[in-house]
């Protein structure tokens, strides 16, 4: 089946991402899409192969199209690759079984890793193509815009991939898939106590991501602070700050930025022969870092990052097929960004019409804990075939369990990496 795309000038480049064979490589990403299988009847005594009884405008056969606000270019857009690995590979597991013999198809619409790109491609997405399921975005700001410019005071549900700012938590109208950054912040004030300091220099980025999680992570540090400032992003150089946290003799340096930021940082830093024990919250940790610092230059730094848990059989059938599909572990990343689309695909066929108002209804509910516990599609799918409503099914994500709480923040896991022979090794798990 063909993509349709904007013009290639348009950075807010248009995906149709639907049924059909192949592998499309588009935008940095690949697109992986199967022929779409048979479905049941849907939950709550309604009949899933309607999934709205035509209210959305298109024949009863035709795919439910939902849309999606991801990094593709910009400073987040390595986040956005990974997020696109994840969403292809939900597509195909939800479009092997059908939603009531239907398929799912995704729009998807560059932020540009900005507010304002965010807010131009969710109004593309809300207002032109009348979207009911908004996936977005990357970045707490960017989500946060997205909500309170377009989102908020609409029936259309949104739900984050990637968002771990501390500020969300007072929107419960904005749902996300990743946990607050809180967790995050407590664990790192631990760790480097743990280690064995009890002063720290700290840089953050100067936006709503950065501010509210090193405001949290002062809050639980209860050593001294012997520098705290924070930086702007896409600076040519950082060597300021960096002399700066050099001049407070803190041996422990904590970084909360993006990948291009700190991979500036740790270049000024090697190349000024200054030494320090480096800590950083997730999204400092990245290959783009990695590729573009020198070899030994972080060697020792540890990180704390949200992620899936592991150990659990589901990741591992997920794992499996994602490095089938792309000769490549998964990151967390990827991991909330496939749950994102399994948890829109199981509410469209709970819902008894393809409507905002019926989405909100049971958006949480189908991964609720109420349910019968289940950790596919498939599975899920037969329950709601079968007649069940949105309280028979617990969806268990392949992030781990989905019980939204009253502020829209799900049950997160953590994972410490530390950086050995310029590679992330991970050594320890925490529950958020």
């Amino acid at each position: 089946m063909s993509r349709d795309t904007t013009d290639a000038a348009d950075r807010r480049t248009l995906l149709k991402l639907t049924g059909g064979a192949g592998l499309v490589a588009l935008s940095g990403c690949l697109s992986t899409t199967d022929d779409g299988g048979d479905g049941g009847d849907g939950g709550d005594g309604t009949d899933g192969s309607d999934g709205g009884d035509g209210d959305d405008g298109g024949d009863s056969t035709d795919p439910y199209e939902i849309g999606m606000v991801d990094s593709q270019t910009g400073s987040l857009s390595s986040f956005g690759e990974r997020n696109q690995r994840g969403v292809n590979l939900a597509l195909r597991h939800v479009n092997d079984v059908g939603i009531g013999g239907r398929e799912l198809d995704i729009l998807v619409e560059d932020s540009e890793s900005e507010n304002q790109g965010g807010i131009a491609a969710a109004q593309k997405l809300v207002n032109q193509d009348g979207v009911p399921f908004l996936i977005g975005a990357v970045g707490s700001g960017v989500s946060l815009a997205i909500y309170e410019s377009v989102v908020e005071g609409t029936d259309v549900v949104q739900l984050s991939q990637n968002s771990t700012g501390l500020e969300l938590t007072n929107f419960p109208g904005l749902l996300r898939m990743s946990p607050s950054g809180l967790s995050q912040a407590n664990a790192l004030a631990d760790l480097i106590a743990e280690d064995g300091y009890d002063e720290v220099a700290l840089t953050y980025v100067n936006n709503d991501y950065g501010q509210s999680l090193a405001d949290a992570f002062v809050d639980a540090w209860e050593g001294e602070l012997a520098y705290e400032n924070s930086h702007d992003q896409d600076q040519q150089s950082y060597s300021g700050v960096i002399s700066e946290m050099n001049s407070s003799d803190a041996e422990a340096w904590l970084f909360i930025t993006y990948q291009a930021e700190f991979a500036t940082m740790v270049n000024e830093v090697f190349s000024s022969g200054y030494e320090a024990q480096f800590y950083g919250a997730d999204s400092v940790s990245g290959d783009d870092v990695l590729e573009n610092t020198p070899e030994g230059s972080m060697d020792g730094m540890k990180i704390v990052v949200p992620s899936a848990p592991v150990e659990e059989e589901n990741f591992q059938s997920f794992a499996s097929a994602f490095e089938d599909e792309y000769d490549r572990q998964p990151t967390s990343w990827a991991a909330y960004a496939y749950d994102c689309v399994v948890n829109a695909a199981l509410a469209i066929q709970a819902a008894d019409e393809f409507t905002g108002e019926a989405l909100q209804e049971t958006v949480r509910r189908v991964s609720g804990p109420d349910g019968e516990e289940v950790t596919s599609f498939e599975a899920a799918s037969e329950i709601l075939a079968d007649g069940g409503g949105p309280d028979d099914v617990n969806y268990q994500g392949v992030s781990g369990p989905i019980d939204f709480d009253e502020n829209g923040d799900p049950i997160g896991f953590l994972q410490v990496q530390e950086v050995q022979d310029h590679d992330y090794e991970g050594i320890d798990f925490i529950e958020g």
